[in-house]
């Protein structure tokens, strides 16, 4: 319907346009309606009138007059309206609000669901935590907003393929050696406590546990030989200057020294396949799959890091400095130049990162979206910079950023910290409230926003929950149809359309009328890159259902042809609830 009416208004403003001599490439064609959220005004509105005014030379109400006259006849249209600045009001005739059910029929779950005009494929990067310990509550938004937005995406008509890219080179991955090699060394009779600085957490003794079952004694070193001295605590100036990194770097060359390269590499392997299978587990659980999992030593090893130096080198944006190796950031807008390779010869993250990116592209995508955290707001500039050197298309990266998660218990917020070992996993969350609910409130608010997860409402049955709210919806039309089914009421949705005229009552137009604004929210969470508007789009459509529930419509109705009607608005609703909520990830419940 959206269609035909979209091509009238184009061909009524082209009709205009020749009337009065103007070039029709000029025209800025009509690309989307609005529906009108009061029903008085209509069914949908056009802002074409005030997009082409300036063109026409012309008040907006004036042209859109004129658009309204020259509109084509027919078209399910029952009338025009000019309304405030310039809008052109669209009311349909009778039948249409109701033609949505035949949609729902037909198309079933695939109800809001599209070709897009343009689909691309697409590589969705998210999450990507460094695997040095469990996945907190805080990257669980991540990987709930991720997923979302994959869904969200193919929903559209798009090829998405999902990556995780692996941290599994560099300090921290060291410093988790390090950890899991002081465990293992307290496994083996040494009373050397944990130092600060390095990873706390239970999950490190547990890997130092299974190093020792497989390995006994044989990895171990007498501590004095390589340990250097070190105090059990850290004042806050050796943290600020630096004392404590700068003992830790130590003992980590201290430690690959000893041990050598293959036993180095066992303790180190030990540590990253250990966490890298506890996070691919976790997020199976949690319902997020990853159709590739990107090593970062695969950068090193495939020569990829060497080749994205050789290009920059050639085009002009390395310089030595210090004896180490820097890229022209600067010349791109960053806010300074960036080290690539340091002076031991070691490359660095940020090289890293360009190389990936490099090789993304290398990958024949037609886009490539990041999804960072908030604390990497500064590091956009540097690659986007780094693309541009590189001679590539920076519009092709779009890098979404999406704020941690705040977690309440009983009013209090829960602290979160990888290396201290005090931190709330998505695990725990998972345990405590499911993992349904759990990327429910994830995904309700914009991600750029800030969210406080409230553990407390999130297992609460009351309507001030939404999960609840959306799932007792749900549930409730389930219940209706089991009812008529018990009751010997034969239900068949494609016969009950011929009584879909039927549905007349205020709260019955309410409700087609958010059910046809369905495939719009998915069509505008997908340029958006919102999933967001899909929860709150569930818990509108939720809530004009428990409206019409609440106020006594009796969709069991004695009269026969009533009854069909209004079980078949009971099951479109159970359809499209079910769809939004197999957007987000979330199983809809047939019983609460």
């Amino acid at each position: 319907m959206k269609d035909l009416i979209l091509s009238g208004l184009t061909s009524a403003l082209q009709a205009v346009a020749h009337e009065r001599a103007i070039d029709a490439e000029l025209l800025d064609l009509p690309k989307e309606l609005e529906r009108c959220k009061n029903p008085e005004h209509g069914d949908f509105a056009s802002n074409v009138a005030l997009q082409n005014a300036k063109i026409f030379k012309s008040n907006p109400r004036q042209l859109a007059d004129a658009i309204v006259a020259a509109m084509p006849q027919g078209a399910g249209i029952a009338a025009l309206e000019v309304a405030g600045p310039g809008f052109i009001n669209i009311r349909l005739g009778s039948g249409h609000d109701s033609a949505v059910l035949v949609s729902i029929v037909k198309e079933g779950g695939n109800f809001g669901r599209h070709q897009a005009a343009n689909p691309q494929k697409i590589l969705l990067e998210f999450v990507s935590a460094n695997p040095t310990g469990p996945l907190h509550v805080g990257h669980g938004r991540g990987a709930a907003y991720g997923a979302t937005l994959a869904n969200i995406l193919r929903a559209n008509g798009h090829q998405v393929d999902n990556e995780y890219y692996v941290n599994d080179a560099g300090r921290q991955m060291d410093i988790l050696a390090l950890s899991v090699y002081w465990r293992y060394m307290q496994h083996c009779g040494s009373d050397h406590a944990l130092p600060q600085g390095i990873y706390q957490g239970d999950y490190v003794i547990d890997i130092a546990r299974e190093l020792y079952a497989q390995q006994g004694e044989m990895l171990y070193r007498t501590p004095e030989n390589w340990v250097p001295p070190h105090p059990d605590t850290w004042t806050a100036e050796a943290v600020d200057n630096g004392e404590r990194d700068a003992w830790i770097d130590a003992a980590i060359a201290a430690l690959k020294a000893t041990l050598g390269e293959t036993d180095y590499r066992i303790v180190f392997d030990a540590g990253l396949d250990a966490e890298v299978a506890d996070i691919r587990e976790d997020l199976l659980q949690f319902g997020v799959r990853f159709d590739r999992w990107f090593s970062e030593h695969s950068l090193v090893t495939s020569g990829r890091i060497t080749e994205m130096l050789d290009v920059l080198c050639a085009r002009g944006y390395l310089y030595e400095k210090d004896g180490a190796l820097w890229f022209r950031a600067s010349d791109f807008g960053d806010e300074k130049d960036r080290v690539v390779r340091r002076e031991n010869g070691v490359t660095t993250y940020f090289a890293s990162d360009i190389a990936y990116h490099y090789d993304k592209y290398e990958r024949g995508y037609d886009h490539m979206i990041d999804i960072f955290g908030a604390d990497h707001h500064g590091y956009m500039a540097r690659v986007r910079a780094s693309l541009a050197a590189l001679g590539l298309e920076p519009d092709k990266l779009t890098i979404a950023l999406v704020q941690f998660a705040v977690l309440y218990k009983d009013g209090a917020k829960m602290q979160m910290s990888t290396r201290s070992g005090q931190f709330v996993t998505l695990r725990d969350l998972r345990a405590q409230v499911g993992s349904d609910a759990a990327r429910f409130f994830y995904v309700m608010r914009r991600p750029e926003q800030h969210l406080d997860f409230d553990l407390d409402l999130a297992v609460s049955h009351s309507k001030d929950n939404p999960y609840y709210y959306v799932q007792y919806a749900h549930a409730r039309t389930s219940r209706v149809l089991e009812r008529a089914a018990e009751a010997g009421i034969t239900f068949d949705p494609q016969t009950a359309l011929a009584e879909r005229e039927r549905l007349v009552e205020p709260a019955e137009k309410a409700l087609l009328r958010e059910l046809a604004r369905y495939p719009d929210i998915i069509t505008a969470a997908g340029s958006q890159m919102a999933g967001h508007l899909v929860v709150n789009y569930l818990k509108e459509l939720a809530g004009a259902w428990h409206q019409y529930y609440d106020a006594g419509h009796k969709v069991l109705h004695d009269d026969p042809a009533m009854r069909e009607a209004r079980l078949l608005l009971t099951h479109a609703v159970r359809q499209v609830l079910r769809n939004g909520l197999d957007i987000i990830g979330v199983a809809a419940r047939e019983r609460m």
